[in-house]
């Protein structure tokens, strides 16, 4: 019985390592596109980003340039869906930011100002949390925005270990919006800067009798 747990454990411990979910493809409305079309592509596998201070928690490893990825024309007020290769499944919360460009998101690294438009947390019961952990994730793009090309960034949180240092898996999307306003979407952020390891729900024990939870980040901006 030893033995057979000990071999569990591992390979639970091999699984949680080898096979992170990455959010891969993007979609508009019905219309689901094929992997990576729209997302920049990162090269640093399913690993995850760990340093609040890595310039990769923009777009991931590998995603501070967009020349070799399409961009997709999107209206304000359009559904946009992120999904995954495999069902999230580290507890965390999920978030969506945007980010305008000063000229060709293609040629954009994210070093700008970004806002946030969406946050998925968890629902908190008698001390017990539960995470909105599925493959594909839908939003409403804001109505007010202006329009432009834009980095839509999702991600995702990962604070299952308490203890040891959260994980961060991200990916951007390249959208050109049209049919905006002429909101000024606030507050801004940068990224990195935008998280501090003394957030609350940056550091939370989610196993510990969890009453309330604050995602970390900026505000959601509403028009």
């Amino acid at each position: 019985m030893k033995i057979t747990t000990i071999a569990a454990a591992f390979t639970l411990g091999v699984a949680d390592v080898s096979a992170h979910y990455i959010f891969q493809q993007f979609g508009v409305g019905s219309t689901k596109f094929g992997i990576f079309e729209h997302i920049r592509k990162n090269n640093n596998h399913n690993s995850p980003v760990t340093s609040l201070s890595d310039n990769n928690l923009r777009c991931n490893v590998g995603g501070a340039s967009g020349a070799s990825t399409s961009v997709v024309n999107v209206k304000a007020g359009d559904s946009v869906t992120f999904y995954t290769d495999q069902a999230v499944y580290h507890q965390g919360p999920i978030s969506l930011y945007l980010s305008k460009a000063p000229g060709p998101v293609k040629d954009y690294d994210g070093s700008g100002d970004w806002f946030k438009i969406y946050d998925w947390g968890p629902t908190i019961n008698g001390g017990q949390s539960s995470w909105p952990m599925r493959s594909s994730y839908q939003s409403i793009l804001p109505r007010c925005i202006p329009n432009g090309e834009y980095l839509l960034r999702i991600q995702s949180l990962a604070i299952h270990n308490p203890g040891s240092t959260p994980q961060f898996y991200i990916s951007c999307a390249q959208i050109n919006v049209s049919g905006g306003g002429s909101a000024n979407p606030s507050p801004m952020v940068k990224i990195p800067g935008a998280f501090k390891a003394t957030d609350p729900g940056y550091t939370a024990n989610i196993y510990n009798n969890l009453q309330s939870y604050a995602v970390p980040g900026p505000k959601v901006f509403t028009c």
